[in-house]
């Protein structure tokens, strides 16, 4: 069976362009592949309702949240993310659990001859897969997240029970775009007709843009803090602790922007008990808060690696993901400062780095993809903005390295991409 698996993946991995490896020319331009591709699988996106989560930064977190909070309240909940950190599987979840080896091998040998014929994209595939599989599992609901944008995501092709978009902020603007009006009105696409959408975070360069889409599909509006009102009153490592209707309310997700997701995913339960015939109570969401990484096995937020020194990992890569993790280690305590750090080579890394602290000892190394920046080339631009530090063959030699460097009194955070993540949790 392993055997047969490793076949399966190295067919998706080599004959199908994939984004998260290739980049840009795994990307389309249109949503025939998927739309031709479902047709063919008899439209399995249609067997079970659905959330849709689209935004920048935090929809990972927020899918994982809302699907916790379904989870605790007894349903059988499929649960679509990407891009994965170490299984292809992660991708895939129903109640925390991967998809089966066996369920991957079987879709992928039962369809090859229609991705012969229509050469879909390895997204494409694994988002035909995920539909497919919670067809076939009979999910309660299932939430699904995009991958890139919105409008021309291929899990656009779905009619949500609710759609959700986080926040707006610059990534992948050779593609969506290089405004935040542009990158919203890409992530506004996936509002569909009179199907109600909630807004995480205002911001006045946005808003105009969620508005007028929202109206011209007669769809109901709503921005989560005028809906929720929570109050961070403690954070640490473990989690953080928010004042909710009068009541504490403890999560297990740490850092100071998980405020934001968790009262995104409230008002989306909100939203969801006033339309739909789901009744999700009080006593369920604080559960389901709580346990967010257990119910849904959650990875790569702010994970803790290792104690004497502190090690730390997450997976936020672009502009406003790194000012959030560079504020969240100014909160830490520690002597000195370690940052195991990569990047893919289609970003614009000069913007991020400018944010990282030049006190800190710096281990550049490339993520393992073919799209992985070059370790020299992130130590020579890291340079010219003061920070110092080696380059290592891999991400592994180089936190090997930084753990040899520290003390037990010093913090080792390992970072700058999904892909650097994903070698180390």
């Amino acid at each position: 069976m392993e055997e047969q698996y490793q076949q399966t993946l190295d067919f998706l991995y080599s004959q199908l362009p994939m984004y998260q490896r290739v980049g840009a020319k795994a990307f389309k331009k249109d949503l025939n592949n998927i739309i031709a591709l479902c047709n063919q699988l008899e439209q399995p996106q249609e067997a079970f309702p659905s959330i849709h989560i689209a935004g920048t930064n935090g929809k990972g977190s927020t899918a994982h949240l809302i699907a916790a909070i379904l989870q605790a309240s007894g349903l059988k909940v499929g649960l679509y993310t990407s891009p994965h950190y170490r299984d292809f599987r992660e991708r895939i979840k129903i109640n925390g659990e991967y998809i089966s080896h066996e369920a991957v091998i079987n879709f992928v040998k039962q369809y090859k001859p229609a991705f012969t014929h229509l050469k879909p994209s390895y997204f494409e595939i694994t988002v035909a897969m995920a539909f497919e599989y919670f067809k076939n599992e009979a999910v309660d609901i299932a939430v699904i997240e995009t991958g890139l944008g919105g409008r021309l995501d291929s899990t656009n092709i779905i009619t949500p029970l609710l759609s959700v978009i986080t926040n707006i902020g610059f990534d992948h603007t050779n593609f969506l775009g290089d405004t935040l009006p542009l990158i919203a009105s890409e992530k506004a696409g996936i509002i569909k007709n009179e199907i109600p959408v909630v807004i995480g975070q205002r911001h006045k360069e946005t808003t105009p843009v969620f508005v007028k889409k929202a109206q011209e599909q007669d769809a109901p509006i709503y921005f989560a803090e005028d809906l929720i009102k929570l109050t961070l009153i403690q954070k640490k490592l473990e989690g953080n602790i928010y004042l909710y209707n009068k009541e504490p309310l403890v999560s297990d997700l740490w850092g100071d922007y998980q405020r934001y997701n968790v009262r995104t995913a409230l008002a989306a339960i909100d939203v969801l008990n006033k339309y739909t015939d789901y009744r999700i109570y009080k006593n369920v969401i604080k559960l389901g808060i709580s346990q967010t990484k257990m119910l849904t096995n959650m990875i790569g937020r702010w994970q803790k690696l290792g104690d004497s020194p502190l090690i730390l990992t997450d997976s936020g890569h672009n502009e406003d993901g790194v000012k959030q993790v560079v504020s969240q280690l100014s909160e830490l305590s520690f002597e000195n400062l370690h940052l195991v750090w990569g990047a893919v080579n289609d970003k614009d890394i000069t913007s991020i780095l400018t944010l990282l602290p030049t006190s800190a000892t710096y281990y550049f190394a490339k993520p393992n993809i073919p799209r992985g920046l070059a370790a020299d080339k992130l130590q020579q631009q890291a340079a010219k903005l003061g920070l110092q530090g080696n380059i290592y063959t891999s991400v592994n030699k180089a936190l090997a390295a930084a753990k040899k460097a520290a003390t037990p009194q010093d913090l080792i955070f390992v970072g700058g991409s999904t892909f650097v993540v994903a070698e180390v949790v």
